[in-house]
This record gives C-alpha cells, sequence and structure tokens, in this order.
C-alpha cells in the first residue's frame, strides 16, 4: 500500500500508448501546463487501461469460479452497492474538484483545511446512516426477495461507509492532482486482492457462491480504503500547511447537492438495465447480460482517464474566466476520448466472442448485444467530457435534468421491450437513452456556454461555438 503517492513526480511516459496521450494532450494548455497535463493524463490512461483489463480478468474468474447462476447473483447485489456508492457521499467528491481549485486560486486556507478534513467525516458519517437504512429495507422486504439474495444483500452493507469515505478520498485526490492515489486502490489494489482471496477460497474448496464474492469484495474495500486514508493524510499533511479549520458545511451541500443528483442520474442510467433484467429476467441471463456490457465497456477507460484529468481544470479556467482556455480544453479532451474510443470499440467488436467464451461457454450468447452496446457507447464517446465541463461551470441542475430525461427513457424502453426482446431488448434501451443524452448535452452546451462540444465542426465553427 505504501506504493501509492510515494513519488511526487508524474508516472513515466515512455511506452507507446502513453506516449500518444502525452503528444495528443500537448497542445491542450500550453507551457508548462501542457506538460503536465500530457503526464497526468498519460498516467491515467495507463492506470484506468490496466485497471479495465484487470476488472475484466476479474468479473471472468469470478464467473468461472461461481457459475453462472450464483455469478448472476453476485453481479445483482454488487449493482446496488456501486449504485448506492457512486452517490452515497452526497455530492461532496463532485464539490471537491469545484472547491479545492476555488480555495487554492483564493488562498482560503482555512476553508481548504476545513474542507480537505470535515468532508470526509461527513460522508463516513452519512454512509454510516444509510447503510442502516438500507439493512432495514432489506428486513422489511424480505417476503418479496429470493431466499439467495438476502444474506448476500446484508453484506453488502457493510461497504457503504468504506464506499462513502472512498468517494470523497477520491476527489480530493484528484483536485490536488494525485492521479495514483485516486486511481489505484479502487481500479488496481482492490480487483487484484479479490481475485487473490476469491482464488484462496476456491483453491481451498470453499464455497465459492455469491455469498463468499460479496463478502471478499467488502472486506477488500475496507482493506483498501484504510490503506487510500493513511497515505492521503500524509500527502495532504505535507501539501497543507496546518493552521485553523473553518468548516462551510452548508455551503458545501449547497453546492454539492445538484451535483449529487447529477451523479444520481448518471448512475441510474449506467445500472438500471441491470436491476431491470434481474426484476423480469432469470440470474443467468443477468450473467450474460452483464458479461456483455462489461465486455465493451473496458472501452470506457478513456473517457474515465480523460475526465480525471481535465475535470478540475475546467472549474480553474472558469473561476479565472479565461474562456480560450476553456473552448481549447473542451476541444482537446472531446478528440483525446473519441478517436482513443472509436478505434477501441472496433476491436472488441473484432474480438468480442474469445472475450465472452473466457466467462464460460453460455455467455457467447451475449455477443449480438456488443454492437447494440457500441452505438450508445460513441455516441457518447462523440461529445467528450460536456457532463463534468457543465458540472463544474454552474450548470448541473441543467446536466442533472438530462440525465434524469434519459434514465426515465430507458426505464419506459426496459420495461416495453425487455419482455419482449429480452436481454437484447435492454441493450436497444440503454443506447437509445445514451444517444438522447448525448444529443441533449450537446444542445446545453452549445445554448448555456456558446461552445461546440461535439467531435466534428462545421466549416468556419471554432472550439468557442463560432
Amino acid at each position: 500500500m505504501a506504493l501509492i503517492g510515494m513519488d511526487n513526480n508524474p508516472p513515466p511516459t515512455n511506452t507507446t500508448a502513453a506516449s500518444l496521450i502525452a503528444r495528443i494532450t500537448l497542445p491542450l494548455l500550453g507551457g508548462s501546463d501542457a506538460m503536465n497535463a500530457s503526464r497526468l493524463a498519460a498516467g491515467a490512461f495507463l492506470i484506468r487501461t490496466a485497471g479495465a483489463l484487470l476488472a475484466y480478468l476479474s468479473q471472468v474468474l469470478l464467473a468461472q469460479w461461481m457459475g453462472s447462476f450464483q455469478f448472476g447473483v453476485y453481479v445483482y447485489v454488487w449493482t446496488w452497492v456501486l449504485l448506492l456508492s457512486g452517490i452515497i457521499d452526497v455530492g461532496l467528491s463532485s464539490a471537491s474538484l469545484r472547491l479545492i481549485p476555488e480555495y487554492t486560486e483564493r488562498k482560503l486556507h482555512d476553508l481548504l483545511r476545513g474542507f480537505e478534513s470535515g468532508s470526509r467525516w461527513l460522508a463516513f458519517a452519512l454512509a454510516c446512516a444509510i447503510a442502516l437504512v438500507c439493512a432495514a429495507i432489506v428486513y422489511l422486504m424480505k417476503p418479496w426477495l429470493a431466499d439467495y439474495e438476502i444474506t448476500p444483500l446484508y453484506i453488502g452493507c457493510l461497504a457503504l461507509p468504506i464506499c462513502g469515505l472512498m468517494q470523497i478520498q477520491t476527489g480530493i485526490a484528484r483536485a490536488h492532482n494525485w492521479v495514483q492515489l485516486a486511481q489505484l486502490p479502487t481500479y488496481i489494489f482492490r480487483h487484484l486482492l479479490i481475485v487473490g482471496l476469491m482464488g484462496a477460497a476456491y483453491a481451498a474448496a470453499f464455497p465459492t457462491d455469491a455469498v463468499t464474492g460479496i463478502l471478499i469484495s467488502v472486506v477488500s474495500l475496507w482493506i483498501i480504503g484504510a490503506g487510500q486514508l493513511l497515505i492521503l493524510n500524509r500527502r495532504l499533511a505535507e501539501k497543507t500547511e496546518p493552521g485553523a479549520k473553518s468548516y462551510a458545511v452548508k455551503g458545501w451541500l449547497t453546492l454539492a447537492f445538484p451535483m449529487l443528483m447529477v451523479d444520481g442520474f448518471y448512475l441510474l442510467l449506467t445500472y438500471s438495465s441491470v436491476l431491470l433484467v434481474q426484476l423480469l429476467q432469470s440470474p443467468r441471463e443477468v450473467a450474460i447480460y452483464y458479461a456483455a456490457e462489461k465486455t465493451l465497456s473496458v472501452v470506457a477507460f478513456v473517457h474515465f482517464a480523460v475526465t480525471q484529468t481535465t475535470t478540475h481544470k475546467f472549474s480553474e479556467f472558469y473561476v479565472a474566466k479565461n474562456r480560450e482556455k476553456l473552448a481549447a480544453t473542451l476541444s482537446h479532451a472531446t478528440k483525446m476520448i473519441f478517436w482513443p474510443s472509436l478505434a477501441a470499440t472496433g476491436l472488441v467488436l473484432i474480438a468480442g466472442v474469445p472475450m465472452l467464451w473466457l466467462f464460460g461457454r453460455e455467455f457467447v450468447a451475449g455477443y449480438p448485444l456488443l454492437f447494440i452496446f457500441a452505438v450508445g457507447l460513441m455516441a457518447r464517446a462523440a461529445v467528450g467530457p460536456l457532463a463534468a465541463f457543465l458540472n463544474m461551470v454552474c450548470e448541473q441542475r441543467a446536466c442533472a435534468a438530462v440525465f434524469a430525461g434519459a434514465f426515465g427513457i430507458n426505464v419506459l424502453l426496459c420495461l416495453t421491450l425487455i419482455p419482449i426482446f429480452g436481454i437484447a431488448g435492454a441493450a436497444v434501451s440503454i443506447s437509445a437513452a445514451l444517444v438522447v443524452e448525448s444529443a441533449s448535452l450537446f444542445f446545453l452546451t452549445k445554448r448555456k456556454a456558446g461552445l461546440h462540444g461535439f467531435i466534428w465542426r462545421p466549416r468556419g465553427v471554432t472550439a468557442g461555438g463560432r
């Protein structure tokens, strides 16, 4: 664990992929900012690439060790955990990307120290309360739940407190450009620990069912989260001078709540299809759908890596009222997302059958879904990081409305199409919702900020929309 953040220098960028990202990002900001952005993007890209591959491998191994039915139960329960963990910090993680650059720029050191400390305590306390409420809901819902779901759901509640803490810790690390500390715990070390512990259980002939899988996943989160906490505390002590702390909790929550709405509807859109498939289909169908979705979602690491290293820059340039750099950052980030995503999508579609076969022979039935998922994925890539951009320029409510609309479309289409077409109907539903979402974000950015947020621009139109 001590390897996280031990070196303050950006990760090396001498690999082919990292060098490509560095060359693309070089003109992003100009001067030393460009070099720093290049290294950060390259580091995030490498970590996220490794994390995506490792996550995929871990899902393959879990499916092999559990079997399709138990893996489907595991996917259902862990999807609830992922959905709740993304919003359990009530938006404070996203707010940190606005507040920390703002406090630093304006030299509001008391508020900076207060946020870096108090936001974590607040997020952890809220997450503990939400975990208790969720456990109570599971208890009340027992008559309507399948027997094989109850124990995994109870265990899943134990993950929520540490998820809340890790959310805000990751946000603080991102705001300080500590890419390794923000990403390595969740995307590398957690998967390694889960595979190691589950592999040990399998080798020791312990039951490798959904209960074991959820329990191991929860334990891994607590171990990784504790390590991240210790290292973040040390890094903050080195960077932030000691002194008085000021806690503007009302201001934090006022800013965070609209961001919570954005994150909440985004996560509902992301995970609602899996939950609705579970409601209307068998655990085996859930497993096949999830495997197909995860096979193509490895492409999303490009979007994630670029967004991780540019979101706080949008806030910085917005506060400084530097429209030129704001437009340039958005334009280059969109290119950095779209073209690698297009190439990666093509490769996954070509290799889709053997990739799904890794999960098990029956999972190959999900191959046609990859082509349906690709439509929505490329629509989202074509508008780059517009959601993050709108969040950082005080258009959180409008952005939340877009995600809410897309979520509603997805639910209505799922309820209509899944009973008729099965999991193919769910795939069509989410792709259609993503197309609507992407088009809405483009027009919203054009109207609110006057910027052109699409990968292609008409002749004569600049990045600034003119």
